[in-house]
């Protein structure tokens, strides 16, 4: 299976200078875990980083820091970890593994913003799978008994 069957391609944005208490906000009503972190410039959509629901928690609110007082650019990650929308899960997987990470943004072949893809997204995609291969193997145990109780009804 490829990234680009499962990743979300509508990124949640925040600029730098966005306090953390705004970026909580935008977390809570948008429903993710992570924001992309670009410049404070009108139409400046170049990514600077990424900041988690978990480094709100350990890099703002375990350390004391005044969420209302740090903004998104002084906690967020600036090292992206990336993955191309072509690429298999495998990959994905293997670069979250190698990076630490539990999401990776997905780019385009010429490396611009595809989206973003989470292990959650790969465990769903990936359980899915094994939920429908479970379903041929019940349906062929179901067929061979089946056939089975027809052919010694047959013989009786």
């Amino acid at each position: 299976m490829k990234v680009e069957r499962i990743f979300t391609p509508d990124v949640v944005r925040a600029e730098r200078s966005t306090p953390l208490t705004q970026a909580a906000a935008l977390m809570r009503d948008r429903h993710v875990g992570a924001l992309l972190v670009t410049e404070d410039r009108p139409f400046d959509a170049r990514l600077l980083g990424i900041v988690t629901d978990r480094d709100l928690v350990i890099g703002a609110m375990a350390e004391g820091v005044a969420p209302q007082e740090c903004t998104v650019g002084a906690l967020m990650t600036p090292a992206l970890a990336t993955v191309a929308r072509s690429a298999g899960l495998g990959e994905a997987l293997e670069t979250m593994r190698s990076r630490g990470v539990r999401r990776l943004i997905v780019v385009e072949h010429d490396g611009s913003l595809a989206g973003i893809i989470s292990l959650d997204d790969i465990v769903d995609a990936l359980g899915a799978e094994l939920a429908g291969l479970s379903g041929i193997v019940h349906s062929e145990l179901e067929r061979e008994m089946a056939r089975t109780t027809r052919a010694g009804t047959a013989r009786a």
